[in-house]
């Protein structure tokens, strides 16, 4: 198992790039303006995409070296392209709408990660892989998969949701790439045009919104209800 052979300076590489991409996550979490989600999902999405490469040196898989050219591509550049096209259409600067301030979704988040460790924690001694980068790389997934959960249920800026969905994706397929880095490259490309379906869905539940309520709120939905 590759996460089990790591050289040092491999288990760094790949550590430092996964935790980057987990304090991105948080830098979305902490902040109102929607620029900022924009660019720190882009910036998430490259770190990623170091990560493939990274992993594919290590462990000598080259089709992992389309996967992080695809992920910089899709994931850092065309999916922040379509929602910044949504953002500028829209004239929307900001979330308005949230259950919590973004000091407290931060708290909150990092309960998930404290939470998320502990369960990791706990597979990996149960799995024998205590003290490797497994244990680090689960926690991550499990985290950033918390975080994109917190983002849809404390932002009702659907513009905001489709950056908490991303997010959500992105933790799974940073596990993917360290935990099973000889999953099948297809499904790894379903995925990515998966997400490209999701967003420009997502795109048109906005525009929906607009013509129909004045609105870009997610909770001015229950006026089409009857």
């Amino acid at each position: 198992m590759l996460v089990t052979n790591l050289t040092p300076l491999a288990a760094s590489i790949i550590s430092l790039l996964a935790i980057i991409s987990l304090m991105l996550a948080f830098v979305m979490l902490g902040s109102r303006w929607l620029k900022n989600y924009l660019y720190a999902f882009a910036l998430e999405s490259w770190a990623i995409a170091g990560l493939s490469t990274a992993v594919g040196i290590v462990g000598h898989y080259p089709e992992l070296f389309v996967v992080a050219g695809l992920t910089a591509l899709f994931r850092g550049v065309v999916l922040p392209w379509l929602v910044w096209r949504i953002i500028r259409r829209l004239n929307v600067a900001r979330e308005i709408h949230e259950i919590l301030q973004p000091s407290s979704a931060l708290v909150a988040g990092a309960l998930a990660v404290v939470f998320s460790l502990t369960v990791a924690y706990h597979v990996g001694s149960s799995l024998g892989l205590a003290g490797t980068v497994a244990v680090l790389a689960l926690t991550i997934m499990l985290s950033m998969k918390l975080i994109g959960f917190l983002m849809l249920a404390v932002r009702h800026e659907a513009l905001s949701q489709i950056l908490g969905l991303l997010v959500l994706e992105n933790g799974i397929f940073l596990g993917a790439q360290i935990l099973v880095p000889g999953m099948p490259m297809l499904i790894e490309i379903v995925i990515l045009f998966d997400l490209l379906i999701a967003v420009t869905c997502f795109g048109m539940l906005v525009q929906y919104l607009v013509a129909h309520v004045g609105s870009t709120s997610s909770l001015d939905l229950k006026r089409l209800v009857g």
